[in-house]
């Protein structure tokens, strides 16, 4: 199983870049720069209260989970 973020699709639905979702959150450069190039990345309580303040959503909307079919036969 992966979970994924799916922040960079959210940015781009509501036309938002990288820059500005930066300073909406308030989190640090580095932090939201990831979150948006990183789909794997899953940070944290307390990123995603800002993250979904910012772009007023749920955390649901943003995490999905994947699941890996590690079948061989």
């Amino acid at each position: 199983m992966v979970v994924k973020n799916l922040v960079a699709k959210a940015l781009q639905e509501r036309e938002m870049t990288r820059y500005r979702f930066w300073q909406k959150t308030g989190l640090a450069r580095v932090t939201a720069y990831r979150l948006v190039d990183d789909p794997l990345y899953v940070p944290g309580g307390d990123v995603w209260e800002k993250v979904c303040a910012a772009l007023d959503c749920q955390p649901g909307e943003l995490l999905i989970r994947e699941i890996e079919n590690n079948n061989l036969s």
